[in-house]
């Protein structure tokens, strides 16, 4: 049985447990990484016991993936008429999430659980990657040379991919350190990847109609 399952068959969750528990987790990531932000802490830290965190989450790791991947009240770029401006915004996005002490704290632990266990990955992906990827490919769909669907979906997950691993990289090594200069030569080669013409029989790029 799920947490959720087992929520709904006892009582109503409080949402202000729910919160407090969620800044608990972000406040020991930070002050003592990963391994300080264990369940029984936590509960100690939001002043609940733990079986009122295993009724909300059924393991630690999903616990710490909300803490830090969950929605907290953040404004996605709005598109405008400049792709680079709005490609910029993206990856500022990303890099500043990303690079949060807490969530820099988070992503070391939770990859190792996700080596050891593909369907936690799987479900984060579900929950808050698809999205974003989504949103990103809206961004970028008008710029895209015409081809297949099929190629079209290759290069906007590409781009996805891109952006992700290099804000990830970057968060994880220098942190916001330089980041203007950061998010604008990122913002240029995600440009460049949406932009350029690919062959179709071998999926690769043929030239690039954006140059700065």
């Amino acid at each position: 049985m799920t947490a959720e399952q087992r929520t709904v068959a006892g009582r109503p969750r409080d949402p202000d447990k729910d919160v407090a528990v969620l800044e608990a987790a972000r406040a020991l990531l930070r002050e003592g990484g990963y391994q300080a932000a264990n369940i029984a802490a936590i509960a100690r830290r939001a002043g609940v016991g733990t079986p009122t965190i295993y009724r909300r989450w059924a393991r630690r790791e999903t616990l710490i993936e909300d803490a830090v991947f969950g929605a907290r009240d953040i404004s996605l770029p709005t598109p405008t008429d400049d792709l680079h401006a709005d490609l910029r915004a993206w990856v500022r996005l990303f890099l500043a999430h990303l690079a949060d002490p807490a969530t820099r704290a988070a992503i070391p632990g939770l990859l190792v659980a996700y080596q050891q266990d593909d369907d936690l990955y799987g479900s984060l992906l579900t929950r808050v990657e698809r999205s974003l990827r989504s949103h990103v490919a809206d961004a970028v769909a008008d710029v895209i040379p015409s081809g297949s669907a099929t190629l079209r979906a290759a290069r906007t997950d590409a781009l996805f991919d891109l952006l992700v691993g290099a804000t990830l990289v970057r968060a994880l090594t220098f942190g916001l350190h330089d980041s203007e200069t950061f998010c604008t030569q990122t913002a240029d080669a995600l440009m460049a990847l949406a932009m350029s013409e690919w062959d179709p029989q071998s999926s690769t790029v043929v030239r690039s109609r954006f140059s700065t």
